[in-house]
């Protein structure tokens, strides 16, 4: 029998093809799901503690038996758990974050200084937003500390090498502590001064210098726009002061080596003339080492015609040839001393600054003078 394919029931039956044909896919098996990121809970009950034990231990709390403390950080290890620190901050109301301002400079004393703060902050399980400034005016360090403000940080460290530094801090009353790393005094309520005591620094290298024999001791001073180098000079020359030594008039440079040798190649005339210095205190090591090639070149010998000691005593001072005398800056202290400070503060205290002794290092640079040696 032909069908012809113009009766309803064809047409009934092509309709109902047409809807299977066109009807939406079935849905594809759903991909299976990440794994759950490990909470504390898995922790505790992986180590057989309680919640708060692992927080105990996370936080570095003493309340922990070595055993018990062991086994809540093998947990931690194997089931690779990470603390989730936004939601600590939304629920403790606290970021456990520190900023930190410092120049833009990678100069031995700020860089080194950076470290300390960082490392300090962080063996305390404290975080450190950093920011270096090229520039320091009043507008710069607002930016920095609105910005830190926006970020929850609880408190700031100041590296304040430079005069415009301290003079944009005094400018921003911030409404949370902050520690300024500087060898000035605070003129801001707020803020916690904290330094190396640079002038106890330059003291001991004349008080050294002078037991050995020597008359006077000439200052190759660092730049005076630099707190730094101003409580250098003023410890130099107080120091002589005490001792009735003359005072000769320092020569004032910048922090390089290169600078180091110029002057050094204008003292050699000097020395080899038998009017020169016996003994020279460079402001850094950097400067010391540029005198040192000065010396050497025009054959000037250290320590037997000429003592000479720096200060910083960088890595390597003790490979100079002869090995340099300098003064030993305690920045992993000062990194210490000023996260100390802040934590203080932050808690509610009312932390007193402080000035930390450097050491003074003796190695083969500085001997009596020739006179003294007969």
């Amino acid at each position: 029998m032909t069908v012809d394919p113009s009766t309803p029931d064809t047409l009934a039956a092509e309709s109902s093809a047409a809807r299977k044909s066109t009807a939406p896919a079935a849905a594809p098996a759903s991909e299976p799901r990440s794994p759950r990121r490990p909470a504390m809970a898995d922790v505790a009950a992986r180590a057989g503690v309680s919640h708060q034990t692992v927080s105990r231990v996370l936080n570095g709390s003493p309340r922990v038996a070595p055993d018990t403390r062991e086994r809540v950080v093998q947990a931690i290890r194997d089931l690779g758990y990470r603390r989730n620190v936004a939601a600590r901050a939304l629920v403790t109301a606290r970021s456990a974050t520190l900023g930190v301002i410092t120049s833009s400079s990678v100069l031995y004393g700020p860089t080194s200084t950076l470290i300390a703060v960082e490392e300090a902050a962080r063996e305390q399980g404290w975080f450190t937003s950093v920011a270096a400034i090229g520039t320091y005016d009043a507008e710069a360090v607002h930016h920095v500390l609105e910005h830190f403000m926006s970020q929850a940080v609880e408190g700031v460290v100041v590296i304040a090498p430079q005069e415009d530094v301290g003079r944009a801090i005094d400018a921003f009353d911030a409404p949370i502590p902050v520690v300024l790393i500087a060898a000035r005094e605070s003129t801001v309520e707020r803020t916690i001064p904290l330094a190396v005591d640079h002038a106890a620094g330059a003291a001991l290298v004349v008080e050294h210098l002078l037991e050995l024999g020597h008359e006077s001791v000439l200052h190759v001073a660092g730049p005076q726009d630099w707190f730094d180098a101003q409580q250098r000079l003023a410890g130099w020359r107080a120091a002589l002061t005490d001792h009735g030594a003359p005072v000769p008039d320092p020569v004032i440079a910048d922090w390089s080596a290169d600078r180091g040798h110029e002057i050094g190649r204008e003292l050699v005339e000097r020395i080899a003339a038998g009017h020169g210095p016996t003994a020279v205190f460079a402001a850094n090591d950097q400067l010391a080492l540029g005198l040192v090639r000065a010396f050497w070149e025009a054959g000037v010998r250290i320590p037997e015609d000429v003592s000479l000691v720096g200060f910083d005593d960088v890595e390597g001072a003790g490979q100079f040839i002869p090995p340099l005398t300098t003064v030993r800056q305690p920045f992993a202290e000062l990194g210490r001393r000023s996260v100390e400070l802040l934590f203080e503060a932050v808690a509610g205290g009312s932390p007193q600054g402080a000035l930390i002794p450097p050491e003074l290092i003796v190695r083969s640079s500085t001997a009596p003078p020739r006179a003294r040696r007969r």
